[in-house]
């Protein structure tokens, strides 16, 4: 039987509250557990991720999703942007605590699942940013025994064109659209403080050439959004990681927001079950 559980609110260290679920087979073994990190924009509800959630739990996985805790929405609204304050006041230091936080969470007696889990076999999951944040933490905590990335960043600032740098840097904000929902979404100026005083620890490029675990990189080969020279180039830093390239596969291997289809897509279908077989 598939369970999944009710939202569980978790504490930031940052000190804003945020929601995780988890998504398993209730029978009574010990399972791996993978920890999925959503990208910017995202959230853990948004499109298939309850259905790529579900698949990969009857693959044998517990899967641990969840809302970073600036990315914008409330506990009263987990799959809208409302709070945009929030959102402008995001980092990637916020980003690789929360994502502690929910590690801490599932090692811990509290954890919804625990019966069910087996942490000694922690992996994270990463999309887009959030590959890049897994990357950093699967670094740096040694719980954390694998690694899998979908259509991830290999490097923060590449986004940075100099004319938006000189912006953020003279007005202290800027606003990009949402492509989706068209709302103007804020970034601010502590971002790129926190990046350059922090760079040690949120240098992707360097976490790669470091990693000693095994690592997964998922990359579709029409990525409108992160380039697949990114995870070329990734796989050219550190040749013990695996790469996967999955023809015709976009941003998103082809799903979207709202996801109301009973099947997903062939190129989203690829990357799971790869992903799936890889951390078993």
């Amino acid at each position: 039987m598939i369970m999944h559980s009710p939202q569980v609110i978790l504490n930031s260290p940052s000190g804003r509250q945020f929601l995780a679920d988890v998504t398993y087979q209730q029978n009574g073994t010990k399972k791996p557990v993978v920890i999925f990190s959503h990208g910017y924009n995202g959230f853990k509800d948004w499109g298939a991720f309850n259905a790529i959630a579900m698949q990969l739990a009857e693959m044998g996985l517990v899967v641990v999703k969840f809302n970073f805790s600036h990315n914008g929405t409330t506990i009263e609204n987990p799959q809208d942007f409302v709070d945009l304050e929030a959102f402008g006041n995001d980092n990637f230091t916020i980003e690789m605590d929360d994502l502690g936080a929910v590690i801490d969470w599932v090692c811990s007696n509290e954890f919804v699942a625990k019966e069910e889990s087996n942490v000694a076999q922690l992996n994270l999951l990463g999309h887009s940013r959030g590959g890049g944040i897994t990357i950093l933490k699967a670094r740096e905590d040694g719980r954390v025994k694998k690694l899998c990335t979908w259509n991830s960043v290999n490097e923060f600032g590449k986004f940075w064109t100099p004319e938006r740098f000189e912006t953020i840097k003279r007005d202290g904000v800027i606003y990009l659209r949402n492509g989706r929902t068209q709302q103007m979404m804020p970034i601010k100026w502590q971002m790129y403080e926190d990046y350059f005083e922090n760079k040690q620890r949120l240098y992707i490029p360097d976490a790669v050439k470091e990693l000693d675990k095994p690592f997964l990189i998922i990359h579709g080969e029409k990525d409108e959004t992160v380039p697949v020279e990114y995870a070329n180039e990734m796989h050219n830093w550190n040749k013990k990681t695996q790469l996967m390239i999955i023809e015709n596969g976009n941003h998103n291997f082809g799903a979207k927001h709202p996801w109301h289809n009973d099947t997903l897509p062939a190129e989203l279908q690829q990357a799971i079950v790869a992903t799936g077989k890889f951390l078993l």
